[in-house]
C-alpha cells in the first residue's frame, strides 16, 4: 500500500475549509490545514455576540448561491438557515429613501425623472444580459453614465462605487458591476421581493460544522501559523518549521502569495501578476443598542462628505430576539490600509462615524449603546479595473504541486461565501486529479 500524499491547506475561510472537505474525503490524501489567525472561517469569522455569535463583517445569502446552500444541507443545517424580506434604502439629501422596489426608484426624489427612468431600464438589462464579456473593457462609471445619466450617476451610482472603490472607482470594469446588479436582480422569489438567507447562529454553525466534519477525519488544523515561504523542494516554512507536502494549496490574497515564493526566473511572470493586483481594506464597527434607527435592514450612504459606506440594522433583517432584545448594527468602509481612518483608534474612529450617525439619524444617542467592537481586514477587496482579465494568475503555479485559490480568480463574480465554497471544491477537484494522473 502507497504512503499517503500530505497535503497542505494555507488559509482558513470557507475556501480552505472546502477544499478540507473535500479532500480528507480521499483516503490517499493525508490532509493539514493552517491559519494565520487564532480562528477559521475568514471574512465569515464569528464572535461572540448577545449570547450568540455574529459575524465580524456582514453577511447573507442570496437566493442565487447554489453552492453554498448545497453544502448546507450536505452538513445538516437546512433547518438553521432561515429566509428573510430584504429591505434596502439609501440617504441622500438627509434622508433615507426606500430603494427596494421599482416604485421606490421611480420615486426617488435625488435623481430627476428621466434618470430614474433610464436607471430602470439599465437595471432590466442588465438582469437579462448573461453574456459579461462585452462589459470587461469599460469602466462602470462610463457604462452606467450613457445608460443612466448625470443625475442618476450623482445620486446613486458614483458614492457606491466611490464607497466601494474608493480612489480607484473610475477604473472598475462594468463586468463586476454587471455580476453584481445580476445577482442581486435575481434573488428574488417568484417575483415578489428581495430574499436573503442567514443563519440561526451565524454563519459560524457553517466553520464550526466544517471543522467537526474534516477533524474527524483526520485533517489536522494549526492555527496561529505564521508561513514564511513556500520552497521548490516541496517544503514550506511555518512558525519557523520546516514541513514537507506533496501538493500545497495557497486560499490568501495574491501579494501575500506573492512575498512567500523564491525569487527564481521562472516566476518572475507568475509573481508580477499576483503583485499587480491591489487592495483595499474593510473596517466594520459593529455595535448594540436598545434604541432602533430605522425600518431598513441595509441604508447605502451615497453623501459627499460620508465618512462610511454603509449602515447596516442587522436585526431588521432577522429579529432582535436572538440578540437579547437589542438591536444590532453594522457600519462598514473600505479604506486604504496605509491611510489615517483605517489605522485611527478604536475610540476615534467610534467618535468620528458616530458623529455623522448622529447627523443620519438625530435621535441617535451613544448612551444607549451596550457592546462596540472594530474589526480591520487589511485585504479585503481587490480592485477589478478594466486591464484585470489579464492580471488573474492561475490556479496551478509554476511551483510544482503548489496550487492557488482565491477571489482574485473569479472575475467578473466579486466576493462571498459562496464563492469561496465553490471555488474550494473546485480547486480541491483539480488537486486530486493531479494527485491521481
Amino acid at each position: 500500500m502507497s504512503a499517503q500524499k500530505k497535503i497542505l491547506i494555507i488559509g482558513g475561510g470557507f475556501t480552505g475549509l472546502t477544499a478540507a472537505l473535500r479532500l480528507s474525503a480521499d483516503k490517499n490524501f493525508s490532509v493539514t490545514l493552517v491559519e494565520s489567525s487564532d480562528h477559521l472561517g475568514g471574512l465569515a469569522a464569528g464572535f461572540p455576540l448577545g449570547g450568540t455569535s455574529l459575524e465580524k463583517t456582514y453577511h447573507h445569502l442570496f437566493l442565487t448561491d447554489t453552492s453554498i446552500l448545497d453544502l448546507v444541507k450536505e452538513l445538516g443545517l437546512s433547518e438553521r438557515l432561515i429566509w428573510c424580506d430584504s429591505s434596502v434604502g439609501i440617504y441622500r439629501e438627509g434622508k433615507v429613501h426606500p430603494f427596494k422596489t421599482p416604485l421606490d426608484l421611480l420615486q426617488f426624489s435625488p435623481c430627476n425623472f428621466l434618470g430614474r427612468l433610464r436607471t430602470g431600464f439599465a437595471a432590466l438589462y442588465l438582469k437579462h444580459q448573461k453574456n459579461w464579456r462585452g462589459f470587461a473593457g469599460v469602466t462602470a462609471q462610463d457604462w452606467m453614465t450613457r445608460a443612466c445619466g448625470a443625475s442618476a450617476m450623482a445620486s446613486i451610482w458614483t458614492p457606491l462605487l466611490k464607497g466601494k472603490f474608493d480612489r480607484h472607482f473610475d477604473k472598475v470594469s462594468m463586468a463586476w458591476f454587471w455580476a453584481r446588479i445580476h445577482i442581486r436582480a435575481n434573488s428574488r422569489s417568484g417575483g415578489g421581493g428581495e430574499k436573503l438567507g442567514y443563519f440561526h447562529g451565524g454563519f459560524n454553525v457553517i466553520t464550526t460544522a466544517l471543522e467537526k466534519e474534516i477533524r474527524q477525519r483526520g485533517v489536522t488544523i494549526q492555527t496561529g501559523a505564521l508561513v514564511e515561504k513556500i520552497s521548490t523542494d516541496h517544503t514550506a516554512v511555518i512558525n519557523g518549521a520546516t514541513v514537507a507536502f506533496d501538493y500545497c494549496l495557497f486560499t490568501g490574497p495574491s501579494p501575500a502569495f506573492a512575498k512567500l515564493l523564491p525569487a527564481q526566473v521562472s516566476l518572475n511572470d507568475y509573481a508580477a501578476k499576483l503583485r499587480s493586483i491591489e487592495y483595499l481594506g474593510a473596517t466594520c464597527l459593529i455595535f448594540t443598542s436598545a434604541q432602533s434607527l430605522g425600518d431598513f435592514y441595509w441604508v447605502n450612504v451615497n453623501e459627499a462628505d460620508a465618512p462610511f459606506l454603509v449602515f447596516i440594522q442587522h436585526t431588521n433583517l432577522v429579529g432582535k430576539e436572538t440578540y437579547g432584545g437589542k438591536h444590532v448594527y453594522y457600519i462598514g468602509a473600505y479604506l486604504s490600509p496605509e491611510g489615517k481612518v483605517f489605522n485611527l483608534p478604536d475610540d476615534e474612529l467610534a467618535k468620528l462615524w458616530f458623529s455623522y450617525l448622529k447627523k443620519m439619524f438625530p435621535a441617535f444617542t451613544a448612551d444607549q449603546i451596550s457592546e462596540r467592537h472594530v474589526f480591520r481586514f487589511r485585504a479585503a477587496q481587490h480592485i477589478v479595473d478594466t486591464a484585470y482579465a489579464a492580471k488573474i494568475p492561475d490556479f496551478k503555479t509554476p511551483l510544482p504541486g503548489v496550487f492557488l485559490s482565491n477571489f482574485s480568480q473569479i472575475f467578473p463574480e466579486d466576493r462571498g461565501t459562496n464563492f469561496a465554497v465553490r471555488e474550494g471544491a473546485r480547486i480541491a477537484a483539480l488537486i486530486q486529479a493531479e494527485a491521481h494522473a
